[in-house]
């Protein structure tokens, strides 16, 4: 009998063995991820592989027209999606949507901009080196979160950028398999504030219902105060918590694993990292601009579980003068990852295109 530790994913102590899982792989060049079923497109008229004929490089991408979702993959389970591979251009990053369905719910699972999904916020490349997302030179976005689902899943990609982008390259591997009735779906969710002086706190997430565990949380954080920006905790409301939380964060820089504001004593700047779970990728300091940042932390090896309902928020303080925290208006937006039974709350809707440009 299988473990089911070992069902959603391979890793070195498991690749020698065996089993009657059956692995498929979604492109361009084979939209269907169907047996025997890619490289069957005719090279287009003088295109570049006129002079090779079927079967070589003849669609190997897509294009995303303005205002238009595209299915980039329908999938008849059970099975888990092991890995996602994805590259377009920059401008397509907070104006393409993200959007994952699993067991024909009509309700996406997933909804985010597709920069953010993979850790490049702000609408800009950043390496990333971590285990479930990898970024690569130059915007080779990699995504090895386990996806399963039982009966159906379908991945699309809505463009609401004002013009024709060209070039949009993905491969979607999964494997057909049995799936484990105590796993739980994979979700995730983007959300933006303007933080206030008056209350300057970020919600990442608010009336998840269900059992589940939490896995994941990137922030892209745009600071318009001078000074340091990252006193504030972060705090997960676990069930029946109310006022107080159950999990209470000592600061921004301690919960992505970092000290003493990012930085070294002879450094004026924060000092970037990406580590397996851990990461400040992201420090943009540029002239004329506000300073931009990327953080994440993956709860890998440490997921915050809740039987009944979640709730998570991230504080915006920097400093005043004579050592009091001073309240931030600064610009927050934050990707929340988690698992949990299905049916899942209702997403609130996501903001217009024009409401998640880039500062």
């Amino acid at each position: 009998m299988h473990n089911p530790a070992t069902l959603l994913g391979c890793s070195l102590g498991n690749i020698p063995l065996l089993d009657d899982a059956e692995t498929r792989s979604i492109c361009a060049e084979n939209p269907n991820g169907a047996v025997g079923g890619g490289a069957k497109n005719d090279p287009e008229p003088k295109g570049p592989a006129t002079h090779l004929g079927r079967g070589w490089k003849c669609r190997p991408c897509i294009d995303l027209p303005p205002g238009k979702t595209i299915t980039l993959a329908e999938i008849d389970g059970p099975a888990v999606i092991q890995h996602i591979w994805i590259t377009v251009d920059p401008k397509a990053y907070r104006d393409c949507i993200l959007r994952m369905y699993w067991d024909h719910e009509a309700a996406p699972s997933v909804e985010v901009p597709l920069g953010d999904f993979f850790a490049c916020g702000h609408g800009l490349r950043t390496k990333v080196n971590s285990l479930p997302i990898a970024v690569n030179s130059a915007g080779g976005f990699n995504s090895y979160w386990p996806m399963p689902f039982h009966r159906h899943a379908r991945i699309t990609v809505e463009s609401q950028h004002h013009q024709n982008i060209v070039g949009f390259f993905y491969q979607i591997t999964y494997t057909l398999k049995d799936i484990p009735k105590e796993a739980g779906t994979f979700h995730a969710q983007w959300r933006r504030t303007l933080t206030e002086r008056t209350h300057p706190e970020h919600t990442l997430l608010d009336g998840v219902t269900g059992q589940g565990h939490y896995v994941g949380t990137y922030m892209a954080w745009t600071q318009l105060s001078n000074g340091w920006w990252g006193e504030g905790e972060i705090k997960f409301f676990l069930d029946d918590d109310k006022e107080f939380p159950t999990i209470c964060g000592t600061g921004t820089e301690d919960y992505f694993g970092g000290a003493w504001g990012f930085r070294l004593p002879d450094q004026e700047i924060e000092d970037p990292y990406s580590t397996a779970f851990l990461g400040l990728p992201l420090v943009h300091h540029v002239a004329n601009e506000v300073p931009k940042y990327g953080l994440y932390r993956w709860h890998v090896m440490d997921p915050i579980r809740f039987r009944k309902s979640l709730k998570v928020t991230m504080q915006a303080l920097g400093w005043w003068p004579r050592g009091r925290f001073q309240p931030l208006t600064d610009d927050i937006a934050s990707t929340a990852y988690w698992y949990q039974n299905e049916p899942h709350a209702e997403f609130p809707t996501l903001p217009p295109v024009e409401e998640r440009w880039p500062r």
